[in-house]
């Protein structure tokens, strides 16, 4: 029999409540990124197949970080052809949005100067734009859960798809070193790029925005920690909200986080982004809270986290850059509350 539309949707909608996924608006994207690497892990070579192809219930599935590690799962792009090359860069530009894939590429890129940098000291970590790796866990199809990992120094992007329909885009970190170009060194991005500067430029502006009784519940803390909290861990950090409430705001200052949300969201496609926005303003963008941490100026340390009942942002430049500019380093991530890798789906 088949369903009137409204009901269909009314259907759906209840499913995803009930459920806690995020995928039946994916369908879409889930079809396309199946496609995608259903081509790439049939281009591979047993040999090759035998780094990138995983089964689904591998440990090494939740096992992600952003840090430059000497091994890591999945098959190497500098370990591939120019047409596998061709192919894992579809698979990944299948799984974001063109702002989102440009992003990614561009902190590849990046490597290029930490390597220009880098190249006369002593133990320092390998950098190479084509050391980012790629896995495929479990089979691709049209049925069945399947993953996908794509990471490497500063980038993590994390995902799985069900049946077609994309369950879990998170963790989906994103970094940068030098966070802007002070220079051109002659390799990758020209001087003055700024990788990530919506997500900086934005949470200052709403920080600026605060009075002084706002900022006394948003600031929580004079100095910014050295790192975004549980980093590596296969679920979200569990501590009870900080920082100034949505509700405590003006309507100008919601519209300056909200704006914020809409840059992290609108690195994933559309059908993705309007998921999660759907679901914060379901949720009720009231309970959402800024907490900021460190300097209020660019090019000293700082820190802020933006939550939800549904999700969790953190944001963090306290490092130097490899030319020693002082606070040009990003790393930044929004994780799933319900649960990051579809572990509770």
């Amino acid at each position: 029999m088949k369903l009137p539309k409204p009901l269909v949707g009314m259907l759906a909608t209840l499913a995803l409540a009930a459920s806690g996924a995020i995928g039946y608006m994916y369908q879409g994207v889930g079809a396309e990124m199946t496609q995608s690497a259903e081509r790439f892990v049939g281009s591979l070579t047993a040999e090759q197949a035998a780094k990138a192809k995983l089964p689904m219930n591998d440990p090494k599935r939740l096992d992600w970080h952003f840090i430059p590690k000497a091994e890591r799962k999945g098959l190497q792009l500098k370990e591939m052809t120019p047409e596998q090359r061709k192919l894992a860069h579809a698979l990944l530009h299948s799984s974001l949005s063109q702002v989102g894939f440009e992003k990614a590429t561009t902190i590849m890129s990046l490597e290029a100067i930490l390597h220009e940098l880098e190249k006369n000291r002593q133990g320092s970590p390998i950098r190479d734009t084509e050391r980012y790796y790629f896995t495929v866990f479990g089979d691709p199809g049209r049925k069945g859960r399947w993953g996908l990992s794509v990471e490497g120094h500063h980038l993590s992007l994390n995902f799985v798809v069900q049946d077609g329909k994309l369950l879990a885009a998170t963790p989906a970190f994103f970094g940068a070193n030098p966070a802007t170009v002070q220079a051109d060194y002659g390799a990758g991005p020209k001087k003055g790029q700024r990788t990530l500067a919506k997500e900086e430029v934005l949470a200052f502006e709403l920080l600026g925005s605060l009075s002084d009784e706002q900022r006394k519940v948003a600031v929580i803390a004079t100095e910014a920690p050295k790192e975004i909290r549980d980093a590596g861990s296969p679920q979200p950090p569990s501590e009870a909200t900080a920082g100034l409430a949505g509700e405590k705001m003006t309507e100008s200052q919601n519209k300056t986080l909200w704006s914020l949300l809409e840059v992290y969201a609108g690195n994933m496609p559309s059908e993705v982004s309007t998921t999660w926005l759907s679901e914060i303003k379901k949720a009720g963008p009231s309970k959402i809270r800024f907490a900021w941490a460190g300097a209020d100026k660019p090019g000293v340390g700082h820190y802020y986290r933006v939550q939800g009942p549904t999700f969790l942002i953190e944001f963090v430049n306290v490092q130097p850059d490899s030319a020693n500019n002082p606070a040009n380093h990003i790393h930044s991530v929004w994780r799933n509350m319900a649960g990051d890798f579809a572990q509770t789906l």
